[in-house]
Formats: C-alpha cells, structure tokens, sequence
C-alpha cells in the first residue's frame, strides 16, 4: 500500500511500521525557467542513508524540499511504501525536516525553543526530556540561556537537540553540520548511524566527508 505525501501532524516514531521504503518516482524539477533535475527515479529502505551531493545550485535543496512536502515537483511522486503489507501514515507524518537555518527563536531560551518546536512538530516533551536532550548535544547548563548569546555551532546544537526527543523515523536535514567543532561533528555522525541501525532513515546533504556511515549507505550526485 502506498500513500502520496500530503499535510498531517507528525506522530511518535514507534507507531510506524518497522519495514518501510520510501520511493521516489521520476522526480524533475525546475526553478526559475531552469532545469535542475529530471526523470529521477529511486527506492530508499528504513534502516538507511542517503547523501545528496552536488555543486551550489544543482537542487540538492530543491529536492530534499521536495521530499519533506514544502514544494512540488514539476513531475513526478514521493510516496511511503510499507514493506510488511500493513497501511502506513502520510509520508509528513513520520519526518522531520531541519533546514539549513536553524529554525530557533533568538529571544528565546535554548529549552524554551525545543519546547515550542516539538509542540509544533513532534510529541510535547517534558522539561527533564528537553535538558537531557540539550545534554545529549553538549548544552548542559544552557538550558536557560537566550540563545541570541550562543555561539552559531551552539545553536546549531540546540536545533539538532530534536533529533534526541522522540523525532519520528525519517530525517531530512539539509546541511546539518554547519558550524560544528569536530566533538560535534563526530558525535552527530555517530547519532545518525544509530538512527539508521535501528530503523529509521536519515536523507541529508552536507559539504562534509563522512566517516561514520551505516551499512546501507548511498550517495546521489546532482548537476553531474
């Protein structure tokens, strides 16, 4: 069974099925009377990784968009498939998109906006799920701090402290490493290693080289 990607609120990853795929059917693209990809066709299984990769302006984020629901394509479907025969929930509802913005409220804390952005886009999280989060990413004694007063590689630790709060299955993070120290770094690529290693699906692109991969790993070159 299948579903095309379509508006819903996002659930906990473990109501998901376990075996799911997510298929892209000759995807194209075009942007300002340009072309930037067409006929892409491709089959992505939970437990794995995709990079897109490719020169500034080849659509690695046109596409990542486009698989999180925030733009059409010019032709073509993004579709979840379950793997077991069992129904699956709309596409949107098992993602979490990060953009290459930090997406976080300057005025507000570092534990007030991981408040507000599960609210809106994931399960309510409890203020010990949000500090042991902001841990997890290296922020202890932060939590209260406005975060205009961070450095940018700490707040680009407090936007990725969603992917430690119950984040559902399939992760679509466009260039998720920017501003990190090599500590963060290495431990963001040990994270999304164990995310794929127990069944979920991370898409991302990223300048970076990799030095962590899961097992199923894939890279796709746009603009080549």
């Amino acid at each position: 069974m299948e579903q095309i990607i379509h508006a819903g609120k996002p659930i906990n990853a473990c109501e998901v099925p376990i075996s799911y795929g997510l298929k892209l059917d000759t995807l194209s693209c075009e942007r300002d009377s340009r072309l930037l990809f067409e006929h892409l066709s491709l089959d992505l299984s939970s437990g794995s990784m995709l990079q897109v990769m490719g020169p500034n302006g080849s659509g690695k984020t046109s596409l990542l968009r486009i698989l999180a629901g925030l733009m059409p394509p010019s032709e073509g479907a993004v579709r979840l498939e379950s793997n077991s025969g069992s129904s699956v929930m709309p596409l949107n509802q098992m993602l979490l998109w990060m953009g290459y913005a930090t997406g976080i409220k300057m005025l507000l804390t570092a534990e007030e906006n991981l408040s507000w952005l599960c609210s809106l886009h994931q399960q309510p999280q409890s203020q010990s799920q949000i500090w042991q989060a902001l841990a997890a990413v290296g922020l202890r004694g932060f939590e209260d701090v406005p975060c205009y007063s961070l450095s940018a590689g700490q707040q680009r630790r407090v936007a990725l402290a969603r992917l430690y709060l119950n984040p559902p299955p399939l992760w679509i993070l466009d260039e998720p490493f920017t501003a990190l120290d090599p500590q963060g770094v290495t431990q963001l690529e040990q994270h999304l290693v164990r995310h794929c290693e127990a069944g979920g699906l991370v898409i991302l692109t990223t300048h970076h080289t990799l030095t962590l991969t899961p097992a199923r790993f894939t890279t796709l070159a746009l603009g080549s």
